[in-house]
């Protein structure tokens, strides 16, 4: 692995998802004009490699830092000299971060701590602007024919000090002047507030601030304000000194987002992109413009024992002033009462009006026993994002505890559901058979919905669940019925999206997952890879592949994420990248095969799964497990099948070296067992195919493999082969 000193450029469009929006196909043929065009040959003119292109931006490589920062100039310089564009182009801005730092070379591509402060620096960036590290500052200051405003020390994401951020002023004169002009914007607020009661000229003050300041304001916006009053609660922060505390407020934080989605006059941004924030230093009006909302509600929580004190505050972004304020100082026993508070006023505060269903959901309490919610809430601590199996048992053990304390607790009953369907949907045995994972997901989900008829995440599980069994209808009721439970829920509107998607209504998925991803504009690595299933099911690689790309790299070891990719990368005609996703996939899970990716997904439409086996059969996915290729001569028939199983015994060992044992009777039943599995099924013989079904594996289905006789000289002592989508076996029949 080679480490080495370089300059990093980062370039990203701004707003390029509202533009698509707009027109998807014209902001991509901008963005190709403007990197072949533009882009492109100023690199080539200071020295630049183009390292690669990620969706609507890109990533560029300089040895010398003074010309990575002149290539950003030329770039913005040439971009403001554009006329408008014109027919059926899109006009884009780029945002630019440039970075002096350390990366790590690994063939072509690069990253490390060098490029993930080149990537912070760019969001910090105005739309047509550059931003710079404090190292590119001491190194361009005297060299640069610019100005540089500081913007002080800023805590990013992923990086664990401050870091100096500069912007980059194209006239000097004017950064000259910059620095005094920005304090009068910071400070004209409480300026205004201040003359009005000294001099009663405060009204004038106001009326410059809001007519000359607060449109330039907006236009940073990496999203338009939506035409409904939009709201992000910032996560609470634990004041007590006491980490433990920390569950309580995140489970605040989520709570309060939760009953603000229940209310469709109202637009919230999800959980995840608010806490994607924590710790982050930046400004009210710089957090506003990167979730792109009007409102901020922000907050702190304290406990001492059964002591609460919790201080809230709804703030006017677009303003800088509090509309609205209140420190509760109860006892613990009183949290509900608070959030119901909490909640009432910010609907009071933007004058939004409440259906009589709304009034009734927000108002419901969801336990009325304080430990079981604390249980709860420390479950959804854990996160959606279930990255290892004791993740995943940690979670189910806090919702189980929650449950043993309140039995109508319908929200852990529906945390359960959704728990066991990712183990159903996906196939895992670590945590239950599947048999009992689909069981557990339907009589969870069962259970909430008969608790609370209105719980979003219930409707999801049922959703998912009738969608795999090709109850299509019923999935697309079921998903909508989330939606309308909580119109402002990223999880819900995400699901409906999948399942769109998956029944063939391509272009409703891609609206639906566009208002997901705007609800969730820094969305978690699961989520960024449904979205990518999404768009790539409906045929949008060229927005697919970036987000798919994320949630693999955060997620490496995540099966679908490699297998989308390296079916997108072919349809792409990246060769190379698409073997190399297949190579890791199949290291990561070896038997993968395409009967397997037949058999899981034969709920899609037929189109769509023929699109997919197209992409990973031309990527060199093998049609058995392990490339398994029989010979036809050495292929059984049907009458020599069916003396092999009639009252047969099987040993042997997988190709992994699992041994086996399996029974079968006169009657056409099974029974298989190895070290950890003992399971019980059907067979039949269909031509010259063995048919298995073995309750609750591989989503119920009869699944049918070939028996050969052994050919394979590493396995000597097995007289037949069987290969069936999920294994290959090799056995003699017992004595």
């Amino acid at each position: 692995m080679e480490r080495r000193l370089a300059a990093i450029l980062i370039a990203d469009v701004a707003g390029y998802s509202r533009l698509s929006q707009i027109d998807e196909e014209a902001t991509r043929r901008s963005f190709k004009t403007d990197l072949d065009d533009l882009i492109e040959p100023r690199i080539a003119e200071h020295h630049g490699r183009l390292v690669k292109t990620m969706g609507d931006g890109l990533l560029v490589e300089f040895h010398s830092v003074v010309d990575a920062l002149q290539c950003a100039i030329a770039i913005q310089r040439e971009k403001a000299k554009q006329n408008p564009a014109s027919g059926d182009a899109i006009p884009l801005r780029f945002r630019i971060g440039v970075n002096l730092g350390d990366i790590i070379v690994e063939g072509e591509d690069i990253h490390g701590d060098g490029v993930n402060i080149a990537d912070r620096m760019q969001t910090l960036a105005e739309p047509g602007g550059i931003a710079i590290s404090g190292t590119t500052y001491d190194q361009v200051k005297m060299k640069i024919d610019a100005g540089f405003f500081s913007l002080g020390r800023q805590k990013v994401r992923s990086i664990a000090e401050p870091i100096r951020v500069y912007r980059v002023v194209f006239d000097p004169a004017a950064a000259r002047r910059f620095p005094r002009w920005s304090q009068r914007v910071r400070r004209g607020a409480i300026l205004t507030v201040a003359l009005s009661l000294i001099a009663g000229c405060g009204a004038y003050l106001w009326q410059r601030l809001d007519i000359g300041e607060t449109p330039a304001f907006v236009r940073r916006f990496a999203y338009p304000l939506p035409d409904k009053p939009s709201v992000a609660v910032l996560p609470f922060i634990n004041v007590s000194g006491d980490s433990e505390q920390d569950h309580l407020a995140e489970g605040l934080t989520d709570d309060l987002i939760t009953e603000l989605s229940k209310v469709s006059g109202l637009f919230v941004i999800a959980r995840h992109s608010v806490f994607a924030l924590k710790g982050n230093a930046g400004k009210t009006e710089d957090v506003a413009a990167e979730l792109g909302v009007h409102y901020l509600l922000e907050g702190t929580l304290q406990r001492a024992g059964p002591q609460l004190r919790i201080n809230v505050k709804l703030i006017d972004a677009l303003t800088g002033l509090s509309m609205w304020g209140e420190r509760y100082d109860r006892q613990y026993a009183d949290l509900f009462a608070i959030q119901d508070d909490v909640t009432g006023k910010i609907i009071s505060a933007l004058k939004v009006e409440l259906s009589e269903g709304e009034r009734t959901q927000i108002e419901k309490i969801p336990s009325d026993n304080l430990e079981a919610y604390d249980y709860y809430m420390r479950a959804e601590h854990e996160g959606l994002l279930y990255s290892d199996v004791e993740t995943y048992r940690r979670t189910l053990s806090y919702y189980q505890k929650a449950i043993d304390l309140d039995p109508d607790f319908a929200d852990a009953h529906a945390g359960i559901a959704r728990v066991a369907v990712d183990v159903w949907r996906n196939d895992y045995n670590f945590l239950w058979s599947a048999a009992v994972a689909r069981k557990i997901a339907y009589d969870a989900a069962g259970q909430a919905l008969k608790l609370d008829p209105n719980n979003a995440r219930a409707h999801t599980v049922l959703a998912l669940l009738q969608l795999v069994d090709g109850r299509e209808a019923e999935a697309r009721e079921s998903a909508n019925r989330a939606v309308a439970a909580q119109p402002n829920s990223a999880e819900a509107a995400g699901n409906l999206a999948l399942i769109l998607s998956q029944t063939g209504n391509h272009d409703e998925a891609i609206a639906e997952i566009d208002r997901a991803l705007r609800l969730d504009p820094s969305p978690s690595p699961s989520f960024q890879l449904l979205a990518g299933i999404v768009l790539y099911t409906a045929r949008d690689n060229g927005r697919a592949v970036p987000l798919i790309e994320a949630a693999r790299d955060a997620l490496p070891n995540v099966e679908p994420a490699r297998e989308y990719l390296t079916a997108a990368y072919g349809f792409d005609g990246d060769r190379v990248r698409s073997a190399a996703e297949k190579t890791k996939l199949l290291e990561l899970f070896p038997e993968s095969n395409l009967a397997y990716y037949e058999y899981l997904y034969d709920y899609w439409r037929p189109a769509d799964l023929e699109h997919h086996l197209t992409g990973l059969k031309a990527a060199g996915i093998p049609a058995w497990p392990f490339g398994f290729v029989g010979n036809d001569a050495d292929q059984l028939g049907e009458k020599a099948l069916r003396d092999l199983i009639d009252g047969k015994t099987w040993a042997g060992k997988h190709k992994n070296g699992t041994a086996f044992v399996q029974y079968f009777d006169k009657a056409g039943n099974t029974a298989y067992r190895s070290a950890n599995t003992n399971i019980t099924g059907t067979v039949d013989v269909k031509g010259n195919r063995l048919c298995e079904r073995f309750s609750g594996y591989f989503l119920d289905r009869m699944v049918c493999g070939q028996v050969y006789r052994n050919r394979d000289a590493g396995q000597l002592d097995a007289q037949y082969v069987h290969v069936t989508p999920q294994a290959l076996m090799f056995f003699s029949p017992a004595p």
